[in-house]
């Protein structure tokens, strides 16, 4: 496949939950490794992919507006007019970034395909001229490498559940599962299952890549 300058690591929200360390520990039950429990959450597996390939990282959840977060608290799920300005922003960071060069990994829900069509084209999907030196005038693009993790409902909701801290709230599972549109042709897409481990999963993404 053409070389892609952006790698998107999507899932619903708790995908493979990662009880991080604590005070040099974790939560791992008897007979469990860290990575066993930490496996398929996008932020781990998007930051470690980046580390790998020596890309840049960014998670998505850093970038809701403060009303997204207020919204999700409540346990009131996003919407297209809560997540498209969201998605804009992103797109627009990609963009920035893959136009001077650099190679990105972005670990999003990206649950819709309009979604996942707005990190590459922008809200109005109308390509944008390179400010890099000596580039002008060529057509900046975003060519974005969809990595899916998937899972049932019934593991990922077993993890959400296990995971402390963080801004959505079990009960918004069923809402992202409900909007979640899996990737399909024509999309550049790879589609992971969260019962490989987190080795196998960085090693089956870096294979692809070669």
């Amino acid at each position: 496949m053409a070389a892609p300058s952006a790698l998107l690591v999507m899932g619903v929200s708790g995908s493979g939950n990662h009880p991080w360390m604590e005070g040099g520990t974790t939560h791992a039950g008897k007979g469990q490794s860290f990575e066993h429990l930490c496996l398929l959450h996008r932020s781990t597996v998007g930051s470690l992919l980046a580390s790998e390939l020596g890309w840049k990282f960014y998670d998505a959840d850093d970038y809701h507006p403060e009303e997204n977060l207020v919204k999700m608290r409540k346990g009131i799920p996003l919407n297209d007019q809560d997540r498209i300005p969201w998605l804009s922003n992103l797109h627009d960071i990609l963009l920035r970034d893959v136009a001077t060069g650099q190679h990105v990994v972005l670990a999003c829900s990206a649950l819709k395909k309009v979604y996942r069509d707005i990190l590459i084209r922008g809200k109005d999907g109308a390509p944008q001229k390179c400010a890099e030196p000596g580039k002008e005038g060529k057509v900046a693009e975003v060519k974005l490498l969809v990595v899916h993790l998937s899972g049932s409902f019934e593991i990922i909701s077993e993890r959400l559940l296990q995971r402390k801290g963080h801004f959505m709230p079990p009960e918004l599972l069923q809402s992202q599962f409900d909007t979640l549109e899996p990737p399909s042709a024509p999309e550049n897409f790879i589609q992971i299952s969260l019962d490989k481990n987190l080795s196998e999963i960085i090693a089956t993404i870096l294979q692809v890549l070669k």
